[in-house]
């Protein structure tokens, strides 16, 4: 059996307390990572994190860069590498359409963008202070080429390469697989997540949704998410099941992954205990 999986970890109001207390435990049971969402404020949790853990690696998945300037970014990344050790990774990414909506901020193009922020980030450093390993989200083929040539980085074990996988650990495999269409829903609506998949070969998948959506059946959606599609982006039903699946990422190449549980029968708490289960 491979190592165990690092662990998608969210800042949930009103669990905050119990979320670094699981982060703890996460820690002692020798999983191999924490890492945190925006919901909630991730980057503040992860000062938290710095604090109250002694070994386990941690990061953001991710910070939006249009959220704040990268100097500002700069003076927390520096603190928290600071305080945890050299433990953190600055996780970095450029959001989607309605969060930059929200924030009244109009992108530009994602790969000049991203190094425009990384510059001026690095640039903050000679007042922040040193700063932590920079991982950057990539969805398209475009934005991972640049950061993956040449392929020698492919094989340098410090080089970090993740992925963050919704799961469900449940014997009922059609509840889990419900959930997981859950999580996924609202992402599936998104274009740029569309544009993703179908590039990923899932372009039947996605031009159906696209359909759906246009013509204002968004209850059909769910229904849309098809099996083959939901069993290779996601991990789902009983122990044996996502066990295997989590060792099948890890022999494809990926370094940290990242497993975002959810519980047919529960909270995240509920989804958190259910993973540690699963490796005992």
């Amino acid at each position: 059996m491979t190592g165990k999986p690092a662990v998608s970890l969210a800042a949930v109001p009103g669990r905050r307390k119990a979320t670094l207390e699981i982060a703890q435990r996460l820690e002692q049971e020798g999983f191999a990572g924490l890492y945190c969402p925006s919901f909630g404020d991730g980057l503040g949790l992860c000062e938290a994190i710095a604090l109250q853990t002694r070994e386990i690696p941690f990061g953001t998945t991710i910070v939006n860069i249009y959220a704040r300037h990268p100097r500002d970014y700069a003076q927390t990344a520096a603190l928290i590498h600071e305080l945890s050790g050299g433990r953190f990774r600055f996780g970095l990414g450029v959001s989607h359409g309605p969060t930059l909506e929200r924030l009244n901020v109009k992108a530009g193009t994602p790969l000049e963008d991203m190094r425009r922020f990384v510059t001026a980030l690095r640039d903050g450093a000679s007042q922040a202070g040193a700063l932590p390993p920079i991982v950057l989200a990539t969805l398209r083929g475009k934005l991972v080429r640049a950061e993956l040539d040449p392929a020698a980085k492919r094989q340098d074990p410090s080089f970090f390469i993740g992925n963050m996988i919704p799961t469900c650990i449940d014997t009922d495999r059609a509840a889990a697989a419900a959930v997981n269409r859950r999580t996924l829903t609202g992402y599936v609506k998104l274009p740029n997540y569309q544009n993703y998949w179908m590039e990923a070969g899932f372009e039947e998948e996605m031009q159906a949704i696209r359909k759906a959506l246009a013509s204002g059946e968004e209850e059909r959606v769910p229904g849309l998410m098809s099996e083959r599609w939901l069993s290779q982006v996601t991990l789902y039903g009983s122990a044996k099941e996502v066990r295997d699946g989590i060792e099948a990422w890890q022999a494809a190449g990926v370094k940290t992954l990242i497993v975002v549980p959810s519980s047919a029968r529960g909270n995240q708490m509920a989804a958190l205990q259910e993973l540690i289960d699963l490796y005992r």
